[in-house]
């Protein structure tokens, strides 16, 4: 069975610079907020171009954090796409903050900066952006229209670790991003874990302390805050495997242009890309009309798939207010789509064996 993804094939790869690393926990005794997280969240706002990087518990907080430092709350209304994982959305919930859904770009996936104006407001306080299966969003003209009505531009950046717009990575093209580090993502930890990113000193020191029951010091608390922290063994782990993301990504890239390449079938549509050397493939999706056909007739050839994602946010229990909205595009990809196994440790038969079976789908 080709798997979707071995996360213990991947992790291998690096378990004696893992092992040292958490050895050095371990002699030392710290295990919140101490050197590991530190180095990591310097090394990654680093890799990402921006002044400030902050560890988290988990990419939903870091959403969460960055809309609660901006002190958005009842009454204001925050532009975020339709298609996207539900989490993006419940951040914006979670604040008392309504979200307003825009389609995507029925080619990439991503929202429609054309579509964005029109829903538009006095109350509209933001824009979030995902980059979604990693591919960085089309940025310039919500840039301009961030400029324009001024609002704060935020990045779910959760699955697009290194990518690429106009020569900025994501986490360096809005006001703040967050990160997801899941276990799966480009970038993973070997639990739940997050960041935030930005170059905003204000927005920095104020989730920081959020973050830490809203302390900017010990047992004095400036703020209602919350408890969000990225431990020192996941940071140690991160930033062990930072050093090899981009190594990681161009492998990915190179799966993705096979595929693209090589599967040829009529009945599968192809997932389209604006830069071939800034997408980082978090996951290779494509369409097909009748998705569980297809699904089961590579899992009968030995064939492992998933689908990102099979009901779209506003077709979901929790958010029956939405579900009366007129979301075509959405929902054609939530009923299409089917993510193919794509990561930096399969090899070349797996990557041949995916691409034949496909071909011969009838």
């Amino acid at each position: 069975m080709i798997k979707f993804l071995d996360l213990h094939k991947i992790n291998e790869r690096f378990r004696a610079e893992i092992n040292q690393r958490l050895k050095n926990i371990l002699d030392c005794g710290w295990y919140l907020q101490g050197k590991e997280n530190d180095t990591f969240c310097q090394n990654f706002a680093k890799y990402c171009g921006t002044k400030y990087a902050l560890g988290v518990a988990n990419g939903l907080d870091a959403i969460n954090l960055i809309i609660k430092g901006y002190g958005f709350g009842a009454g204001d209304e925050i532009i975020v796409p339709a298609n996207t994982f539900i989490a993006t959305i419940l951040a914006v919930s979670e604040n008392g903050c309504t979200p307003v859904l825009v389609e995507p770009d029925i080619n990439t996936y991503c929202i429609d900066p054309d579509l964005i104006e029109e829903k538009i407001t006095s109350k509209t306080k933001a824009i979030i952006v995902v980059h979604l299966y990693g591919q960085a969003v089309q940025m310039e003209k919500i840039w301009n229209l961030a400029k324009k009505y001024n609002l704060k531009v935020i990045e779910d950046a959760a699955q697009a670790h290194g990518a690429y717009y106009q020569n900025r990575r994501t986490g360096n093209l809005g006001d703040a991003a967050a990160f997801s580090f899941y276990p799966g993502k480009n970038l993973g930890a070997m639990g739940d874990a997050g960041g935030i990113t930005t170059n905003d000193p204000e927005l920095y020191e104020k989730v920081k302390a959020i973050a830490n029951y809203g302390s900017d010091y010990k047992y004095h608390h400036i703020y209602k805050g919350t408890n969000s922290r990225l431990d020192e063994f996941q940071a140690a782990i991160l930033d062990v495997k930072l050093k090899y993301l981009d190594d990681d990504n161009a492998r990915r890239r190179e799966i993705a242009k096979y595929y693209r390449e090589n599967i040829k079938n009529p009945k599968i549509t192809l997932p389209q890309v604006y830069d071939e050397n800034a997408h980082v493939w978090h996951v290779f999706v494509v369409r097909c009309d009748n998705r569980e056909s297809l699904q089961k007739h590579l899992e009968t050839n030995g064939i492992q798939t998933n689908i990102h994602y099979p009901t779209a946010p506003h077709r979901q229990g929790a958010y029956k207010e939405l579900e009366s909205m007129n979301l075509p595009i959405t929902e054609k990809i939530h009923n299409e789509v089917l993510s193919l196994p794509i990561s930096p440790v399969m090899t070349c038969e797996e990557i041949k064996k995916i691409v034949e079976v496909i071909n011969k789908y009838v």
